[in-house]
């Protein structure tokens, strides 16, 4: 057997891929997060599966029925919310599934920050104007930040951030980021981005924490900052340039 992790996406459930749905659709045991992947989801599990909802679960509960699942040789499909590589407590249940010599794969999703942008209309990486983007969170009660990444370390860059787990933050935020971006410096709140319940706040980091307020954000949530917000302006990419000399097409003479 094989335990599935699988990225469900940011929400809708059309964005989860071709392959993470086909695998829900033939595994016979199905473990998701209920606080954050929809029920339409695991919907495509197949007749008579095991579907649990592992939100009000201890790691050891959720190892308990990999194990179980193992041991009768059924596969696993493991749904976590958009992309498994990003803020899913994974690494602990690859650890425990490691240790247990039980075989897991992981299958990819769309992430949260991908998802926001796409709501928003925007590119994150505009030409001359941000090329790096930095994903990262602050602290809160799940975990600590490590030491070495305080808010203003990980935007020395001055590239565009995606701040997860943020909300309730973001006086602190702008605070923050205002000397190095400046107060007019874009601001984007995506709150459940792709449901139906989707909250988008724009701004800049002088009145996003006032436009914010009204709608008692407070989790679920993804702070975006940073110029390339903004679009490009006269920035453009050589990408496109009829001059630009690409392997494919040569510059026009």
């Amino acid at each position: 057997m094989t335990v599935h992790f699988i990225g469900a996406g940011p929400g809708d459930p059309d964005l989860i891929t071709v392959r993470g749905r086909d695998l829900i659709a033939r595994c016979p045991v199905c473990l998701y997060a209920g606080s954050l992947v929809p029920k339409a989801v695991v919907a495509y599990a197949p007749e008579g599966a095991r579907v649990r909802d592992t939100a009000g679960m201890a790691l050891e509960e959720i190892v308990a029925e990999v194990e179980a699942a193992h041991a009768a040789g059924l596969d696993v499909a493991r749904v976590h919310s958009g992309d498994p590589s990003l803020y899913g407590a994974t690494a602990e249940q690859f650890a425990a599934l490691a240790a247990r010599g039980i075989p897991y794969e992981i299958t990819p999703g769309v992430p949260a920050f991908a998802a926001a942008a796409a709501r928003l209309g925007v590119e994150l990486t505009v030409p001359e104007v941000a090329q790096t983007v930095v994903l990262s969170r602050l602290s809160g009660r799940a975990s600590p930040m490590p030491p070495a990444e305080t808010l203003a370390n990980v935007a020395a860059s001055r590239g565009t951030l995606a701040l997860h787990l943020a909300a309730k933050q973001l006086p602190r935020i702008a605070a923050e980021l205002t000397p190095l971006y400046g107060a007019d410096c874009p601001v984007a709140l995506v709150a459940r981005a792709t449901w139906p319940d989707e909250v988008i706040v724009r701004g800049t980091l002088a009145d996003i924490v006032e436009k914010a307020a009204p709608y008692g954000v407070e989790r679920t949530a993804l702070v975006l900052v940073g110029w390339a917000l903004g679009g490009a302006g006269d920035a453009t990419s050589a990408l496109y340039d009829a001059a630009h000399d690409r392997h494919l097409k040569p510059a026009t003479e």
